[in-house]
């Protein structure tokens, strides 16, 4: 746990929270700003900034715990959908600096998560930036 995270205090019970989930290793509560009702963030118990510092052994285990969490949530606010999001980074959007995953409740005509922009890659592009991402894992 680190001391100064909020999260990591939310996590350990130490903060009280609206908890819908708990096991040995996550907690999933209603979060205080939603996007809609029934938005949970999950988090994991042990500390990770971000997904590149979180252990394989949380990251294998952070999406069945979503989607447990995601049947749940559609089922008790009767949403149309929801999105499983995930941010890294200030540029990302990430303001706590804890590894959270939001599960949000979508409603159709919502309008509360824009829609990225699409763009397209030049001829031979998208093969070159391809070949670099393989030689990096």
């Amino acid at each position: 746990m680190n001391d100064d995270c909020i999260f990591c205090k939310i996590a350990a019970g130490i903060i009280p929270s609206a908890t819908v989930y708990e096991d040995d290793d996550f907690r999933a509560i209603l979060d205080i700003a939603p996007a809609h009702k029934g938005h949970t963030i999950i988090l994991p118990k042990k500390h990770a900034a971000n997904l590149f510092e979180l252990d394989a052994d949380s990251a294998a285990k952070v999406f069945p715990v979503a989607k447990k969490v995601a049947a749940a949530v559609k089922k008790a606010t009767g949403c149309d959908g929801v999105n499983i999001l995930q941010n890294n980074g200030t540029a990302a959007g990430q303001t706590v600096f804890h590894l959270h995953v939001h599960v949000i409740p979508r409603f159709e005509g919502d309008g509360i998560l824009p829609v990225w922009p699409q763009g397209a890659y030049a001829d031979g592009e998208a093969a070159t930036l391809a070949e670099a991402i393989r030689k990096e894992l």
